[in-house]
């Protein structure tokens, strides 16, 4: 009876180790856990950003911002940390970007617009009201896949315009110009969104650009209005401001910057590089990355 007694009292002390075998991870365990890893790792990164709001004098003294009600702004060093450390991309000038509030730049969901200035000089917006825009598609189309060779050479997939995510439309009371493309890279099924939006200056252009998704468009769209209304250039530096006598003409017309066309091909070539990294490798690079990282899309063993 002794036996029976200390066997069980045996039994129930080391009943850790004889209750229930430890569970074996699943595969939505695993998930679960990278998902929870990469969580925390880009939290750590969001966490060393700085944002600003209200009243912003962009670098150089070039224009002015009120960040519009939903977004931050990130200034001109850290934006150059997303775009090229985070995002991938080549080294660049910005005057930083724009975030919605409630999403960082290695959100899955994340968009932003990019800010930067052009000093090509005075844009002659004469040419707005006679641009037929679906002809122009046509030649764009027909521009860029004359380009895929030259493109394919140089290391970078194959780029393809599959046509207006919006049509071109220029404000000749705020002398804004914006559009959006519809673009697809290489293979690839997805559908990558461009949105730009070009204010027009004395001495040059501001350009702003969205980076995002096709399914964005509408809240992208719904942004420019607040966008537009809160950016202005400095004084002096206005399109009406423009002096005839000692003022350079851009070779660009309102055509030519939806076109992204310069006089020579070269030109052409390198504008469609620029825009392929910022949009492809911003929408993919930093989730992508990650996930590989991370072992995403990797057959489990």
């Amino acid at each position: 009876m002794k036996k029976h007694l200390l066997l069980i009292s045996f039994l129930l002390a080391s009943g850790g180790a004889f209750a229930r075998p430890k569970p074996v991870p699943t595969v939505a365990d695993s998930v679960a856990m990278r998902l929870a890893a990469y969580k925390a790792y880009t939290d750590s990164i969001q966490g060393t950003l700085h944002y600003q709001q209200g009243h912003i004098v962009l670098p150089g003294g070039i224009g002015e911002l009120t960040v519009p009600n939903g977004f931050r702004y990130l200034d001109s060093a850290q934006s150059r940390r997303v775009l090229t450390q985070l995002w991938g991309n080549p080294k660049s000038e910005t005057l930083g970007m724009l975030f919605p509030t409630n999403r960082g730049p290695l959100d899955e969901k994340a968009w932003a617009y990019s800010i930067s200035y052009d000093a090509m000089g005075y844009v002659k917006d004469d040419d707005a009201d006679d641009i037929d825009y679906s002809e122009l598609l046509e030649e764009m189309q027909v521009d860029t896949e004359e380009n895929n060779k030259e493109r394919e050479a140089a290391g970078y997939e194959p780029f393809y315009l599959l046509g207006w995510a919006a049509n071109p439309y220029y404000d000749k009371n705020t002398h804004a110009l914006h559009w959006a493309k519809s673009i697809r890279f290489g293979s690839s099924p997805d559908t990558t969104l461009n949105y730009n939006v070009r204010l027009l200056g004395r001495k040059g252009v501001l350009v702003l650009n969205a980076i995002g998704e096709r399914e964005q468009l509408p809240e992208i769209k719904a942004s420019i209005p607040g966008l537009l209304a809160g950016v202005s250039f400095a004084r002096g530096q206005q399109y009406l401001d423009f002096n005839a006598d000692i003022d350079e003409v851009a070779a660009y017309s309102i055509g030519g910057l939806v076109a992204g066309k310069v006089l020579a091909k070269v030109g052409l070539f390198a504008i469609i590089l620029k825009f392929w990294k910022l949009g492809l490798l911003a929408l993919a690079g930093a989730w992508a990355g990650v996930k590989r990282f991370f072992g995403f899309g990797t057959k489990e063993s």
